[in-house]
C-alpha cells in the first residue's frame, strides 16, 4: 500500500510539473542544473514537454497499481523495471524528438 502511495504522489508531482509547463512564459528545462538551450518556439516546446511529463506521470501511477495487491513480492520487480524502462523511454523521447525539433540552430 505504501509503495503505491509513493508512486501516486510522485506521479501527481510530475503531472503538476507538466501542467506548469503548459502555462510557462519561458522555455521549461527538463534536466536539473543544466543551462537551458535556446528554443525556436517556446509555446510549442512547452506544450510538448508538458504533454510528455503528464503522460509520464500517468504511466508512473499505473505502474504503481500492482503494489496494491496482497502479494507484492512478485509485483515489486514488475513496477521497478517498468518505471526504469519508462524513464529511459522518456529521456530518449526528449533528447531525440523534442530537443532535436525545438533547439535553435546556430
Amino acid at each position: 500500500m505504501l509503495g503505491f502511495i509513493i508512486c501516486a504522489f510522485v506521479g501527481i508531482a510530475v503531472i503538476a510539473i507538466g501542467i506548469f509547463a503548459f502555462f510557462s512564459k519561458k522555455a521549461v528545462g527538463v534536466w536539473a542544473n543544466i543551462e537551458m538551450f535556446e528554443v525556436t518556439d517556446y509555446k510549442k516546446y512547452n506544450y510538448a514537454v508538458g504533454k510528455m511529463l503528464c503522460i509520464f506521470g500517468v504511466v508512473f501511477i499505473i505502474l504503481g497499481f500492482p503494489l496494491l495487491s496482497r502479494q507484492t513480492a512478485p509485483f515489486i520487480l514488475f513496477s521497478t523495471v517498468g518505471i526504469i524502462i519508462e524513464t529511459i523511454i522518456a529521456m530518449a523521447f526528449y533528447t531525440r524528438i523534442i530537443e532535436k525539433k525545438y533547439r535553435k540552430r546556430k
